[in-house]
């Protein structure tokens, strides 16, 4: 199907608004997109969007949406986030979990959120697998854009509850990076296991016939394979850390190991905000319209997400839903503008930056050509909290139109 959304005002992120704009969609892409007396839409079904305004599609780059089920209740059935057999699990996968019936994708699509990264949660260090999806569907496979997109590690208070409610380690900071290490360097032995094994089939392989004996083959272990796959630097590691001082341990981590790292929650990012930009590494920041329910949580302001922006970091804002319901997304933004959020960038925090950070900029994030057509009509500014998403569309498809 061919649609041409004409006379909007649009939003397109990382270049200036184009006012009375024409967005043309075909086959669930964006085809062209300018100001409508400089496009061709002859052969395109024409929808009239005068006094409208149109953004992209939403993201939330950590989100539990599908793992805790929201108005389901309390108890082990409807919560599924946390494996806490054990404190390092990297070998689980939250697309497992996925409930897509759960009403928050309900709200997502209400809300504007088209994309979310779906994660484990904080009970253990290294919790499992974030997995991207389009917040329309029926069965997760069909959702999943990208799987994995990360891998969940934690620090802080939660893992040393576990531990001390399961008698066991970690219950100090200093288990927490323990644990952690020791974990990547039992993969690095994994690895040379599997080297020495391979070298030693080739010299197999090259005696004579008569001379070959039977070699034993190492176990493979799906965990180790994980990790190896963040050594390598094919997969980031997304660390939950709220204090300053476990934001350095992260940072202290990542340069041993060499990976990947943003860090996730960043509430005291900004005490340190010159080394997480001297290091370059991104950070998605929230929730921020919760109480203050732990001691981590004490320094949490709005200003956070202003401040680290104005540095030159790359910034998203996230719900943590269902911690703040995901169709929050947007007023959580809001927010952070009255706390000096620059204005002009805000739509950025929830569009672009958390694409890059999900590694997914190449399908979503801005209004360009060949990008997926998930985008957002709004019956005024998009950041006047009076303003309401009248349509949210998915791959060119209206998954969303409030009555």
């Amino acid at each position: 199907m061919r649609f041409a959304f004409k006379n909007a005002t649009l939003y397109p992120v990382g270049r200036p608004k184009i006012e009375n704009g024409t967005l043309l969609v075909e086959d669930g892409k964006i085809v062209a997109i300018g100001q409508s007396s400089r496009i061709d839409d002859s052969r395109y079904e024409t929808i009239d969007c005068s006094g409208k305004h149109i953004t992209p599609g939403f993201i939330d780059a950590h989100s539990h949406v599908g793992l805790w089920e929201e108005g389901a209740g309390p108890g082990p059935a409807n919560s599924d986030g946390n494996e806490m057999t054990s404190p390092i699990t990297p070998y689980l996968r939250a697309m497992d979990a996925i409930f897509p019936e759960d009403m928050g994708f309900e709200d997502a699509r209400r809300g504007g959120v088209t994309t979310m990264g779906i994660t484990p949660g904080s009970g253990n260090l290294i919790g499992g697998q974030f997995c991207v999806v389009k917040s329309y569907g029926h069965v997760v496979d069909d959702m999943i854009i990208k799987q994995p997109a990360g891998v969940k590690m934690a620090l802080g208070e939660n893992a040393k509850r576990v531990g001390f409610e399961k008698n066991r380690a970690p219950t100090t900071r200093m288990g927490n990076a323990f644990l952690i290490r020791k974990a990547f360097y039992d993969a690095l032995d994994y690895q040379s296991e599997w080297q020495q094994y391979q070298e030693e089939m080739r010299a197999m392989e090259n005696k004579p016939e008569s001379e070959r004996k039977p070699l034993k083959r190492p176990k493979y272990d799906l965990g180790n394979e994980m990790l190896l796959k963040i050594l390598s630097g094919s997969v980031p590691v997304r660390c939950h850390s709220h204090r300053a001082d476990d934001i350095r341990t992260a940072i202290r981590l990542s340069e041993e190991f060499g990976f990947r790292l943003v860090i996730d929650h960043a509430t005291e990012s900004h005490k340190i905000k010159e080394i997480i930009k001297e290091k370059g590494i991104p950070v998605v920041v929230g929730p921020l319209l919760t109480s203050r329910s732990k001691r981590e949580l004490k320094n949490r302001t709005m200003e956070t997400p202003g401040i680290m922006m104005k540095e030159g970091i790359t910034v998203a804002i996230t719900t943590d839903a269902p911690v703040i319901p995901i169709h929050g997304l947007r007023d959580t933004v809001i927010m952070a503008i009255r706390n000096g959020l620059p204005e002009d960038r805000a739509l950025e925090t929830i569009t672009i930056n958390p694409a890059k950070i999900l590694g997914i900029e190449d399908r979503v994030g801005s209004l360009d050509v060949g990008k997926d057509a998930d985008f957002l009509i709004f019956d005024g500014d998009p950041l006047d909290a009076r303003s309401s998403v009248v349509e949210t569309y998915i791959d060119g498809k209206r998954v969303y139109k409030k009555e």
